[in-house]
């Protein structure tokens, strides 16, 4: 998912951030909003780049990319998690991302990240939608050529 690389999350700011370019003084981003305010991100605020967030689980792995994450959101929500961020309970938001990754760490992974998780998604899909169908995409083809070298394999 390419499109990570450019999103970013600015710490102390709500929404999500499309870089546009760096500069000595820190970053250029445009808000994913609506309004696609361009704003001068100082070299001291924390950004986090999307592409480099993921979520802790429990066992032999540490974490697990966004994309991935986003991705079986996709394909299980569909283009839209039709879940109220101001009216959810904290066991709906917990009962989702255990649908969605339910290897997660529940001693660290938080309700809020949870929040950002589905506010993220939902803001991507609106801005990029193409982004979530070249990801299923390339995972359809990769499945493909698996399955064709397995029956190359038995045929032998």
């Amino acid at each position: 998912m390419e499109i990570l690389k450019e999103i970013a999350n600015v710490s102390g700011k709500s929404g999500l951030y499309r870089i546009l370019k760096p500069s000595r003084s820190g970053v250029i981003v445009e808000s994913l909003d609506g309004k696609k305010e361009k704003t001068m991100i100082g070299a001291s605020a924390r950004v986090s780049v999307l592409k480099d967030v993921s979520i802790f689980v429990e066992g032999k792995q540490d974490s697990v990319p966004l994309s991935t994450v986003f991705t079986t959101i996709k394909s299980i929500h569909g283009d839209k998690v039709d879940i109220s961020l101001k009216e959810a309970s904290d066991k709906d938001l917990i009962e989702f991302l255990d649908t969605v990754l339910p290897e997660f760490d529940r001693s660290r992974v938080y309700v809020s990240d949870i929040k950002k998780i589905i506010s993220w998604y939902n803001t991507l899909v609106a801005n990029y939608p193409d982004a979530f169908a070249d990801e299923q995409e390339e995972d359809d083809k990769t499945t493909l050529v698996a399955s064709q070298k397995d029956e190359e394999a038995a045929a032998e």
